[in-house]
């Protein structure tokens, strides 16, 4: 008979769940400061937040100068 350990399998067989999601954000500073105040704020409700990858940036032009940052970002979380 083999002497199974659920203890070890769990720890090296589960499989999570990831879910991704979509958030998009703006500074006035950066494009590094909107991904921040993103990841701050979607921390505020979605718990376990592993990475973030920036889909998209782009700015907003007025009179020549850039008046804001925006990002487009996936984050991604483990579903418990």
């Amino acid at each position: 008979m083999i002497n199974f350990d659920y203890k070890i399998f769990k720890k090296f067989y589960t499989m999570s769940v990831i879910k991704v999601i979509e958030l998009m954000a703006n500074s006035n500073k950066s494009w590094e400061d909107a991904t921040a105040r993103a990841i701050k704020k979607a921390g505020k409700s979605v718990k376990g937040i592993r990475s973030a990858y920036v889909k998209d940036q782009s700015v907003v032009v007025k009179d020549g100068k850039i008046t804001e940052y925006r990002v487009t970002l996936k984050v991604s979380f483990e579903v418990k």
